[in-house]
């Protein structure tokens, strides 16, 4: 289960970004999966979930954003999506000749920190 060593990265990244700037808490992580990524979101929220006791996400959710997989078909010149997790050929035209515009994401997009410590850190300013 590969969304174990994910969940961990994620949270010792977004840790290590809220310690750099002076936040204790965190209180929401939010991320955008590619569906074509390899990635179980159902197991990643089980894993995170797992390993932020008792450091500063303890109370944290995880908020994952699924990207569908979109393409371009180089004959035909279209953009399409598809609802799968992958694209074995255009939808339109049915040619194989095409490039993987997106679905293979993976990015922590936002950390929401406590908003008492924004707060608290806005009065230093």
């Amino acid at each position: 289960m590969h969304e174990a060593s994910i969940a961990d990265g994620l949270l010792r990244t977004a840790i290590s970004v809220c310690r750099d700037n002076g936040f204790s808490r965190i209180e929401i992580v939010r991320i955008r999966i590619g569906r074509a990524s390899g990635v179980m979101p159902e197991s990643l929220l089980f894993a995170f979930d797992a390993l932020k006791a008792e450091t500063i996400a303890s109370e944290s959710s995880l908020v994952i954003e699924e990207v569908p997989v979109a393409g371009y078909c180089n004959t035909c010149k279209r953009d399409f999506t598809v609802s799968g997790s992958f694209i074995l050929c255009c939808p339109y035209c049915s040619s194989n000749s095409f490039t993987v515009k997106s679905g293979r994401e993976l990015d922590i997009i936002e950390v929401e920190v406590g908003e008492d410590e924004v707060k608290d850190c806005l009065k230093d300013t």
